[in-house]
């Protein structure tokens, strides 16, 4: 073998080698693609999505499709050539894996956060679209954690509903947060609550925080809970988690309860959270979910306003519907169903 040849041979294997290195190294990216939509509205299937019972529900002819997300998990990881493929694929993008995934946190606790904010999710969502019908729902504190170590563990629960403390109404967390307040240091505090439909009542002795001597804690963090008559049933894939179905859940529950039919025969897709007062908040992914909608037969697609930006070429057939609220949406949808080409229903512009 002559030099020539053996340096020819040495290079060509050492370029090989460096590129199945380059090709196998992971690189500290994520993508985002198109994922899979779900009929909110399939009713009469094996396991509807949403159940409602305790109020008059009707019949609907149309479909609310929930849109998501295909992206790497955490858990998983992307090699140079699929980021460099997936950056040139439509309606795909390919983002550093820190501005999705906090750096060092387990991926278990990550499925755990999303899953939690779906649920929440949930809740939001029934709580708007019931005050769009017009259903009563009273809000009252909520505990939404106890503190392990303090003196209300395993005395109140996380859910539970506060109706009073020291016998006094409470109907805010500021009223819990005075009423703790107005007490001095190991005394008893008297609460009233309302756990798995119940009412109980729990006293829990406070005690000062490192802090300050002087003020007296119960060891609870609160938020704000709701009770209501009907009863809401989700069978949602576990998989999916996020809060950016919210504005698709609430939809799909005012169409539920109105005697309009909303989607009246339409395939309607759509993404979006959702504030128990009826707010619509941005997402991530809004031209993924438009692509999938599109994909699945959607001929309009409601999203948050502020998430026009987000969205670069619309596949044709299929029409922008931004929002900032439920009762938007919902007015939106119904100008259209009398006029499909209502020039009054603003688009992404």
């Amino acid at each position: 073998m002559t030099k020539q040849t053996w340096t020819a041979t040495v290079s060509a294997v050492l370029f090989v080698v460096l590129a199945a290195v380059i090709a196998l190294v992971p690189v500290p990216f994520v993508l985002w693609s198109p994922g899979g939509t779900s009929n909110l509205l399939a009713d009469g299937a094996a396991t509807e999505p949403i159940t409602i019972t305790g109020t008059r529900t009707y019949p609907t002819t149309g479909s609310l499709l929930m849109t998501t997300v295909a992206v790497t998990s955490p858990g998983s990881t992307l090699s140079l050539p699929e980021v460099l493929f997936s950056y040139w694929l439509p309606s795909r993008q390919v983002l550093p894996r820190s501005a999705v995934y906090r750096e060092g946190q387990d991926p278990s606790n990550i499925t755990q956060d999303e899953t939690q904010l779906m649920t929440d999710s949930q809740s939001d969502a029934v709580v708007a679209a019931l005050r769009e019908a017009g259903i009563p729902v009273i809000s009252w504190p909520m505990v939404e954690s106890v503190t392990s170590s303090g003196p209300a563990n395993d005395i109140l629960k996380p859910g539970d509903l506060i109706q009073a403390v020291d016998g006094r109404t409470t109907t805010a967390v500021q009223d819990v947060e005075a009423a703790v307040a107005a007490h001095h240091v190991g005394e008893a505090v008297l609460f009233t609550v309302m756990r798995d439909g119940q009412v109980q009542r729990e006293s829990v002795t406070t005690r000062a925080t490192t802090a300050n001597p002087d003020k007296p804690v119960v060891g609870i963090s609160l938020t704000t809970g709701y009770t209501y008559k009907p009863s809401v049933k989700f069978a949602i894939d576990p998989a999916v988690g996020g809060s950016s179905a919210g504005l698709m859940f609430a939809l799909a529950i005012t169409d539920k309860l109105s005697d309009d039919d909303l989607t009246a025969g339409r395939v309607i897709a759509g993404t979006g959270t959702m504030a128990a007062d009826g707010t619509v908040g941005a997402i991530g992914g809004a031209q993924e979910k438009v692509a999938a909608a599109a994909r699945d037969g959607a001929s309009i697609f409601v999203l948050p306003r502020d998430n026009c930006v987000d969205v670069g070429q619309v596949p044709a057939g299929i029409r922008l519907v931004p929002v900032d609220s439920l009762d938007e949406a919902i007015t939106a949808l119904r100008t259209l169903q009398a006029s499909p080409d209502a020039s009054s229903v603003a688009g992404c512009s």
